[in-house]
């Protein structure tokens, strides 16, 4: 019986396949593990349009809009360590969009303690409302006074009517505002929005982007029944009629008007 004998050439091709595989190949075998175990969670090795947009929610300081969050990323430069250019810098806002969407989703999903919300001014990460109550523990400030009925009533007169004046105002609730205004614009709530265009130019008062934030709408529209009770009649303010030397009172003073609801 003949044997072939073995060439140097196939006694080292034995030798690398009987060490097994290589340390760079071990790597790469178990990155690719981690992907594929991943997946479904959306949760890669590598980079994602949805994952670059949590990395800047985590980090915002603030609500972030959408056009923000877009010149953001296109704003990124490339990586210098491996040369690598910014590959989402052609991204749009209606992608992003669509990433935010996604995003909300997931953690609703995940039943994460924090969620995505969508605010007036933007988006931001916020702590699901469940876990308040320990949250509020990090934060033992005093709690703020609860706005007074006079303080809520005059505050949904002028949400529902703005711009409007205080004698606007006055004439609804038929009793002086003067107080009631000023505690409403120091907590933030309410702030002038210009004069009107009526004569002796009185100061028009709008709510803010605080009010928004505080009771969580976008915009207000978002108020209840909002386009209902803006078409409710409303008495106004009667007209400043100069009075003559010869008449009783105080010149220039006006009286709300009494036209029922």
């Amino acid at each position: 019986m003949r044997f072939k004998a073995r060439s140097e050439r196939d006694v080292h091709s034995h030798s690398e396949r009987s060490r097994g595989p290589s340390l760079r190949e071990l790597e790469n075998y178990f990155a690719r593990s981690l992907d594929f175990a991943f997946a479904p969670l959306g949760m890669t090795t590598g980079m994602s349009l949805i994952r670059v947009i949590e990395a800047l929610l985590f980090s915002a300081q603030k609500p972030l809009s959408i056009h923000e969050i877009t010149a953001a990323i296109k704003a990124a430069e490339g990586d210098l360590a491996s040369e690598t250019p910014n590959e989402f810098a052609r991204v749009k806002n209606a992608e992003v969009a669509a990433a935010l969407e996604q995003l909300k989703v997931e953690y609703i999903q995940q039943s994460r303690a924090f969620q995505l919300v969508e605010k007036a001014e933007g988006w931001q990460l916020a702590t699901d409302p469940g876990f308040a109550k320990w949250v509020r523990e990090l934060f033992p400030a005093p709690k703020p006074t609860r706005l007074s009925a006079p303080g809520l009533e005059t505050l949904a007169i002028i949400a529902y009517r703005q711009p409007i004046t205080r004698a606007d105002v006055e004439a609804v609730r038929g009793v002086n505002i003067d107080g009631v205004l000023q505690t409403l614009m120091e907590r933030g709530l309410v702030k002038i929005a210009g004069r009107a265009e009526i004569p002796g130019r009185p100061l028009l008062y709008e709510t803010t982007e605080f009010f928004l934030d505080h009771f969580g709408l976008r915009n207000l529209d978002e108020l209840p029944n909002a386009e209902e009770l803006r078409r409710r009649y409303l008495p106004v303010a009667q007209p400043v009629v100069p009075t003559s030397r010869g008449d009783a009172g105080t010149p220039g003073s006006s009286a709300p008007a009494t036209t029922n609801l």
